[in-house]
């Protein structure tokens, strides 16, 4: 893979990883679809840290509420004395159906070379969407957020594991089909998404170490890395703008075109 093709595939990724559209099932069928090599597993799972990065940036304030909330909950024996430190816990009781994601790494490796299945699964994405917008109430706020509903909302990240499965639209439908309005739903889906990336690239990062392919790759993850801090960060910040008034069919009508779209291009022999 070229520096181009590594900065194209970055700015996909940051667009496409908070958009409930599938960044995995970009990152599979936009090299498809221009003839490029396949990006390695790693490259696709070590890019998403950088979409992390502008996580970090636009939600440093309540990063570091949270942080410091579970830290003076721990040392006073009160870990669930404020909101804050509440919600660090509840994010990591939603993180903890990912380690299934874990456990099964070479089945979805193998998953992720195969186009037309990542196609195939953006159906159910736009299926989740539309069910979500239709049945949900978005009634709840982010206060009332509970440990049911944090691990509900956590086994929906692990659906999104396979290519084509948004893990943002998974894990805001999950919330809003608990009745939390979108806003609310798409910030707690943001949040959860650092541990679970942080130890997904921890994973590919060990990887390229035992296959001794770290200097090789080194350039191209680079560029995919910084391309994807950015465009991540503005798809975010866009993302919370437009949720407050807008719903989620347009996304679910996207994924069902670009779904149709790869499984012709498949059997049209692409």
């Amino acid at each position: 893979m070229d520096l181009f093709q590594a900065l194209i595939l970055g700015i996909v990724q940051g667009a496409t990883e908070y958009i409930p559209v599938s960044s995995s099932a970009h990152l599979v069928l936009v090299p498809w679809f221009l003839g490029w090599p396949d990006p390695s597993f790693e490259f696709e799972v070590l890019i998403q840290l950088g979409t992390l990065v502008g996580v970090f940036i636009f939600f440093w304030q309540d990063i570091w509420g949270i942080i410091k909330g579970v830290i003076q909950g721990l040392v006073s024996l009160k870990p669930l004395a404020t909101f804050e430190a509440k919600l660090g816990w509840l994010v990591f009781v939603a993180t903890l159906p990912s380690v299934l994601g874990l456990i099964f790494k070479d089945f979805f490796e193998q998953a992720y070379a195969r186009p037309q299945l990542a196609g195939g699964f953006l159906i159910f994405t736009a299926l989740l969407l539309t069910v979500a917008e239709r049945f949900g109430a978005r009634s709840r706020d982010l206060k009332a957020l509970s440990w049911l509903d944090a691990l509900i909302i956590g086994f929906w990240q692990v659906a999104a594991i396979l290519p084509g499965i948004s893990r943002s639209g998974a894990t805001i439908s999950g919330a809003v089909l608990r009745n939390f309005d979108r806003s609310t739903a798409a910030r707690f889906s943001f949040l959860m998404s650092i541990p679970a990336l942080l130890a997904a690239g921890g994973v590919a990062f060990l990887d390229l170490v035992q296959e001794g392919t770290v200097t090789s790759q080194l350039p191209a993850i680079s560029m995919g890395f910084i391309a994807a801090a950015i465009s991540g960060y503005l798809c975010i910040r866009w993302l919370l703008h437009y949720l407050q008034r807008h719903s989620l069919y347009a996304f679910a009508i996207y994924c069902l075109i670009l779904s149709i779209f790869s499984i012709i291009f498949g059997f049209l022999g692409g």
